[in-house]
């Protein structure tokens, strides 16, 4: 089935989105999401003419009707604040369907007290930052790290390991992923079926944890495939969690309206919540820092695409290459210099620098250190 069967509405709802945004490949897309031509220029008419529930396979009462009396107002605010128990007065305003006398928020809370309506688990707003920044665009920056790890209702099943990745600019979460282990291997092949969905990011961010970086000296193989890949890699101060606060503020707002509201008996009962809820969180829930706006509509896919075989790797002309062995080490003039085990393997550069005796190496493009060899002839 071309569509995802656990959420069909919402992954119309993403194509469609995705495929209205400026310089958007709608042939790419249909690749990515596996629709035929066809099918997706249906699905956008129907979307242009009726908006979202122009996508349900059977057709729906308008959204819009501009002569509702406030008790049908009323009505529509207390069937979101049911449909959204976690979410406050703004973020309910602002999905009122045309044809709404849209009221202010406190009006809204009103409404919600007048019938013994509470917000859920009112987040703490007193740590929230005053003073936001964001890089410029879509995929400039990636924010990834481990929602810490839980355990699932049926013990013998061990303990769920949430990892998030989230677009910095649109606060897109690309990656929400019920890991059953916090391994090199496991981010890694998740991280290969994001990027095969959404492109490559210029740079990710992370924590000095593992897998992320390595325990001893020099990178990590998950840093060396990054790094193949073309993609920076930087890391938070230790002790500044705030380094990452977008990604961050998204555990918290899962935590709030997922985790602690649920029990999961499974890894695959937590992915298949964890899919409904990512999709409410990019498609629908209004944020604050958008305007009221879901991710999606600042959102689009990267333009580079998922290398399926890495080339090797292109030194500048004067670079003396040499291969990292299995004991992490490189020679040089017959003597051995350790340089890390994530890039056993790996071809390294000593690039000469402005002093004579002391070269500057390289893998890739990144500089990983310097090597002295005045004492060593």
């Amino acid at each position: 089935m071309p569509w995802k069967e656990s959420s069909q509405m919402s992954s119309r709802l993403e194509f469609v989105l995705l495929a209205q945004a400026p310089g958007a490949n709608v042939r790419a897309l249909c690749r990515t999401f596996n629709v035929s031509p066809k099918t997706a220029y249906k699905w956008l008419a129907r979307y242009q003419l009726e908006g979202e529930s122009g996508l349900a396979d059977r057709s729906r009462r308008p959204a819009s009707s501009p002569g509702r009396s406030s008790d049908r107002l009323e009505s529509q605010i207390l069937t979101l604040h049911d449909k959204y128990p976690c979410w406050g007065s703004r973020k309910l305003r602002a999905l009122l369907p045309d044809g709404f006398l849209k009221p202010h928020h406190s009006t809204i809370d009103t409404i919600l007290h007048r019938h013994g309506r509470q917000i859920e688990s009112v987040p703490d707003l007193s740590d929230v930052a005053r003073q936001r920044f964001e890089h410029e665009a879509p995929n400039l920056l990636w924010q990834m790290d481990f929602k810490g790890h839980f355990p699932l209702t049926d013990t013998r099943a061990g303990r769920c390991n949430p990892l998030t990745v989230l677009d910095d600019h649109s606060r897109f979460a690309v990656c929400l992923s019920a890991c059953g282990n916090q391994t090199r291997e496991t981010v890694q092949s998740v991280l290969t079926d994001t990027f095969r969905r959404y492109g490559l990011p210029e740079r990710i961010t992370c924590d000095n944890g593992s897998p992320w970086s390595s325990h001893g000296k020099g990178l990590s193989r998950l840093e060396v495939w990054l790094l193949r890949l073309g993609i920076k890699i930087g890391h938070s101060r230790p002790f500044h969690p705030q380094t990452q606060g977008k990604d961050e503020r998204f555990h918290r707002t899962l935590k709030r309206e997922l985790l602690d509201r649920s029990g999961f008996n499974s890894i695959s009962a937590c992915q298949s919540a964890f899919d409904k809820w990512r999709d409410c969180y990019n498609l629908v829930r209004p944020h604050e820092a958008l305007g009221q706006k879901p991710p999606v509509t600042r959102y689009r896919p990267s333009a580079r695409p998922f290398p399926e075989r890495i080339g090797p790797v292109e030194y500048e002309p004067g670079d003396l290459v040499r291969k990292v062995k299995s004991s992490g080490q490189f020679n040089y003039k017959s003597q051995k210099f350790f340089i890390g085990e994530g890039l056993v393997g790996q071809y390294i550069a000593l690039r000469p620098s402005e002093i004579d005796g002391i070269y500057r190496l390289f893998f890739c493009d990144k500089e990983i250190g310097a090597l002295d060899v005045r004492n060593n002839p």
